[in-house]
C-alpha cells in the first residue's frame, strides 16, 4: 500500500481488488470490456481507497488534456444556457470536461481568453459567431487547435460552424410582421460591432422592408446592450417619436421583454397599441404576458451537434464545413394587426 499520507496508486487498487493494474485500467477506461463482477470489485477498491486517476499521466499518454474551452459573450441571461448545457452533456459522454468563460461582448477579453485556454492545453474551442480579428484565426491555426463556431452559420468562414442563418431568420419574422399590416417598424438590436448575429438580424429586417416595397430609411434602429432595462429604454426612445412604429422587432427575447415591460408601465396595450417581437425563444419569452412572438433557435440540437463535431475534429483531425440548422417562428400573443385586438 502507499505510504501514510500519499495518494493511492493504480497498483494499490489492483492489490486490493486482486487483479492486475492492466485490468484496473480497463475497468476505468473501457468498462464494457470487463465482466461485471470484476468491475464491481475494482470499483469497491477505488471507492475504499479514494483513488483518482493521474491526470498528468493520462495527458502524457493520450497527448490530450480532455478539456474543451467555450467562450460565450455573456452569462448574465439565458441566451446561451440551453445550448451550452447540451454541449456539455454531449462532451461528458465522450470523456471531455468543459471550461467556460465569458467575454462580456468585448473582443480584447475574448482574445485574452482564447490565448489562455490555448496555453492551458485545451484540446478544442467553441466560439460564438464569426466576427473577430483574422489574427485570432491565424493564431489558432498555428497552434493547431480545432475550433468551431456556433449560433451563426457561414460556409466560407475561416473555421466551420454549427448554426443558423440569422439574416434569413429575422427576415422571415419581419415579413410576418409586415404581412400583419405594419408599415412603420422599429428595431431594438444588440450592439452590432463585432457581433455578426446582431448585424445580420438588422440586415434581415432591412431585407424584408425592401421586399415589401417599404423605405429602409424609415426604419429606426437602436443598438443597445442585451439587458432588460436597455430594451426598456430603447422602447421609450422609439415610442416617443412623432411617427412612432406600430411594431418593434427586437434582436433577442431579453430586449423584447424589456420593451414589453416598458410598454405596460406607460399604459400601452400589446399588441393592440404596439406589437413587439423577440428572437431566440428562451423560456422568458413564454412566461411573460402576452407571450412573445419570436424566432425559435434549436439551442439544444446546436449544442449537441457542436460537441459531436468538435470531438471529431479533436480525435480524428477531421474538419468539414459544419451544418446549417433550421429556425422557425413561434406565434405568441405579442404580435397583432396595427390598431386591432
Amino acid at each position: 500500500m502507499s505510504k501514510l499520507g500519499a495518494a493511492p496508486t493504480l497498483d494499490d487498487v489492483a492489490k486490493m481488488a486482486g487483479v492486475s493494474t492492466a485490468t484496473v485500467s480497463r475497468c476505468l477506461n473501457s468498462p464494457d470490456r470487463v465482466v461485471k463482477a470484476t468491475r464491481e470489485r475494482v470499483q469497491s477498491a477505488v471507492d475504499a481507497l479514494g483513488y483518482t486517476p493521474n491526470f498528468a499521466a493520462q495527458v502524457m499518454a493520450a497527448k490530450r488534456t480532455f478539456t474543451i474551452g467555450a467562450i460565450i459573450p455573456t452569462m448574465e441571461n439565458a441566451i446561451f444556457a440551453r445550448g451550452l448545457q447540451a454541449f456539455q452533456e454531449e462532451l461528458h459522454q465522450h470523456g471531455y470536461t468543459l471550461l467556460v468563460s465569458s467575454s462580456a461582448y468585448k473582443p480584447d477579453i475574448e482574445e485574452e481568453q482564447i490565448r489562455t485556454l490555448a496555453a492551458r492545453g485545451a484540446d478544442g474551442l467553441l466560439l460564438i459567431g464569426h466576427d473577430r480579428d483574422t489574427k485570432i484565426y491565424e493564431f489558432l491555426d498555428r497552434r493547431n487547435i480545432p475550433t468551431l463556431v456556433a449560433w451563426s452559420f457561414a460556409p466560407d468562414a475561416p473555421v466551420p460552424s454549427i448554426g443558423f442563418d440569422n439574416r434569413a431568420a429575422m427576415c422571415a419574422l419581419a415579413n410576418r410582421v409586415i404581412a400583419m399590416g405594419h408599415t412603420r417598424l422599429g428595431v431594438i438590436s444588440g450592439v452590432s460591432a463585432g457581433n455578426d448575429r446582431a448585424r445580420l438580424r438588422i440586415e434581415g429586417v432591412k431585407d424584408a422592408t425592401r421586399q415589401n416595397g417599404l423605405d429602409v430609411s424609415d426604419l429606426t434602429i437602436i443598438e443597445t446592450p442585451y439587458e432588460i432595462e436597455c430594451g426598456a429604454q430603447a422602447f421609450s426612445q422609439l415610442i416617443g417619436q412623432a411617427s412612432r412604429p406600430t411594431a418593434i422587432l427586437c434582436g433577442n427575447d431579453v430586449l423584447a421583454v424589456g420593451a414589453l415591460r416598458r410598454a405596460q408601465e406607460i399604459g400601452l396595450r400589446v399588441p393592440k397599441d404596439v406589437s413587439i417581437t423577440g428572437f431566440d425563444d428562451i423560456e422568458l419569452a413564454r412566461i411573460v404576458s402576452p407571450a412573445l412572438t419570436t424566432v425559435h433557435v434549436p439551442h439544444r440540437e446546436m449544442g449537441r451537434k457542436a460537441a459531436l463535431q468538435l470531438v471529431e475534429m479533436v480525435e480524428k483531425q477531421v474538419t468539414d464545413q459544419g451544418e446549417q440548422l433550421d429556425t422557425s417562428i413561434i406565434e405568441g400573443q405579442s404580435l397583432g394587426p396595427p390598431g386591432k385586438t
